[in-house]
């Protein structure tokens, strides 16, 4: 990957962004891409947007969501513990023994999940995993006093973990669920910012796609594109104690998924598919029998109906702190839309024939 690349997606990874306080993310993601871009702005929420050749037709958006899973402070102890809800869907039971930042309003306090020593536990029954409001954070602190003069109600919670390159292509890093698909979005206007192409490209970094599609909703209405590329991660079922029967086959660093069923539209799910078999990409492909579980459930519905595709980065792991995915299949999802976006004709429209 090329270097300034891997840089900014390290960044990227590494700044705390979780549902609903994804701002400082936000800026790093316009930061980069504003250099390649012809227009950039925000909206109310914090939707971050890059627009690439402005008055094309038609109006393609390449969608990726900028949020992360976490938790959120709701009440303080006498004794100065920290409880806490959740933000989007974290595995509570990998939540226990874990140092997590608390975000306030100045940066960031540190602190640890709490766990009951094994010599304390009763081992003669299965250890089941907590519930949510079990959790309990120590910050170090022995009354509310001192704990309220660090945090306060209301603060999000994320887990310490970073971006690190583990072994050659791949990488694990807490969110990459789905700040790669916002780096993929970025790095297609980069790609495409040095040459001419008929449509308008809009990539697109949504907010709040963990807590319920939000962002989407809001930019696939106020964008009003004509077709949208929704890049998130998919399920890496290439482990040891995952079904393939009854999750599916993909592997990570064998291309990204290209899905059918549900949002995705026919017609442009196979033009990615001609695209990729011309140009040599490989890919993998995957079911949405219902639902696709992205942001593009919120935009082809919109408008009385925006033509969609999803592309997933496979990923391992996710939910966790230690998601990981190969930078291979991240490279090639952006050759595949960039490539795609170059096929697509002046006005252009994809409509299903009956």
């Amino acid at each position: 990957m090329r270097r300034e690349s891997l840089v900014f997606l390290e960044k990227l990874l590494n700044t705390p962004s979780p549902s609903g306080f994804e701002a400082k993310g936000q800026r790093v993601w316009l930061d980069y891409v504003k250099a390649f871009a012809d227009e950039t702005h925000t909206d109310a929420y914090g939707n971050a947007v890059a627009i690439l050749n402005p008055k094309g037709s038609p109006r393609i958006m390449v969608a990726g969501h900028a949020d992360e899973i976490g938790f959120m402070v709701h009440y303080i102890s006498d004794d100065g513990f920290l409880y806490v809800v959740p933000i989007g869907g974290p595995d509570v039971a990998l939540a226990r023994g874990q140092r997590v930042n608390i975000h306030n309003r100045h940066g960031s306090v540190r602190g640890v999940t709490g766990s009951l020593a094994i010599h304390m536990q009763d081992r003669g029954t299965d250890q089941k995993a907590p519930k949510v409001h079990e959790l309990f954070i120590d910050i170090g602190v022995s009354s509310k006093a001192e704990a309220l003069e660090l945090v306060e109600i209301g603060d999000p919670v994320t887990y310490v973990d970073q971006f690190e390159v583990l072994r050659g292509d791949v990488i694990i890093s807490r969110a990459c669920d789905n700040r790669v698909g916002t780096f993929a979005a970025a790095e297609v206007i980069r790609t495409l910012s040095t040459g001419k192409v008929a449509p308008c490209v809009i990539a697109v970094s949504n907010i709040q796609e963990e807590n319920g599609l939000y962002g989407a909703a809001m930019t696939g209405y106020s964008l009003k594109p004509d077709a949208a590329l929704v890049v998130d991660v998919g399920q890496a079922t290439d482990i040891p104690v995952c079904s393939k029967p009854r999750h599916g086959d993909q592997r990570m660093g064998k291309g990204p998924i290209l899905s059918v069923g549900s949002a995705n539209h026919p017609v442009l799910v196979e033009r990615l598919r001609t695209v990729a078999a011309r140009k040599k990409i490989p890919f993998q492909m995957g079911v949405d029998s219902q639902r696709s579980g992205t942001d593009a459930d919120a935009i082809f519905i919109s408008r009385g109906g925006i033509p969609c595709a999803t592309i997933g980065v496979p990923n391992r792991y996710m939910h966790t702190p230690v998601e990981m995915v190969h930078l291979g299949d991240l490279e090639n999802i952006v050759r595949l839309i960039s490539d795609f976006v170059r096929t697509v004709k002046s006005n252009e429209m994809f409509k299903v024939k009956i």
